[in-house]
C-alpha cells in the first residue's frame, strides 16, 4: 500500500481536486488505539486497488487537519475513519471495526 500522508490542511483541497479524476481515501489513524492499529493492518494486508488514492492522516500529530476533515466533507469525527471522497464530496465512511478494504472498493466503483 502506497500511503499519501496528509500533514497540511491545504492537502485537503488537493485531495478533493482529484477526486473528481481519482476516488480519494482518507483513513484517520491514532497512533494511540488498538482498534486503529487493527483497521490500519487489514487495510494494509489487503489487495488496494490501483484505481484509488490512499491518504492517511496521523491524526494525534495532527489533530487540526482531523477536524477540518470533518467540516470539509461534512462528517462526524470518528477514529479510526476511513473515508471516500469521490466527485469532490465524501461517498462513503466507515469507523472502527467496520473498515475493509473490499467494501472501499465496491464503493469507489459505484456512479455518483
Amino acid at each position: 500500500m502506497n500511503w499519501i500522508p496528509i500533514r497540511t490542511p491545504e492537502e485537503l483541497n488537493v485531495i478533493q481536486e482529484k477526486s473528481f479524476t481519482t476516488p480519494q481515501v482518507i483513513f484517520k489513524h491514532s497512533t494511540r488505539c488498538s482498534i486503529s492499529s487493527m483497521a490500519l493492518h487489514r487495510l494494509e494486508k489487503a489487495d488496494s486497488p490501483d484505481n484509488i488514492d490512499f491518504n492517511f492522516l496521523d491524526l494525534i500529530a495532527f489533530r487540526g487537519i482531523s477536524n477540518a476533515i470533518s467540516d470539509k466533507f461534512n462528517v462526524p469525527h470518528q477514529s479510526p475513519q476511513v473515508l471516500l471522497i469521490k466527485n469532490g464530496k465524501c461517498v462513503f465512511e466507515e469507523s472502527h471495526s467496520s473498515i475493509y478494504m473490499d467494501e472501499i472498493a465496491e464503493e469507489a466503483l459505484k456512479t455518483v
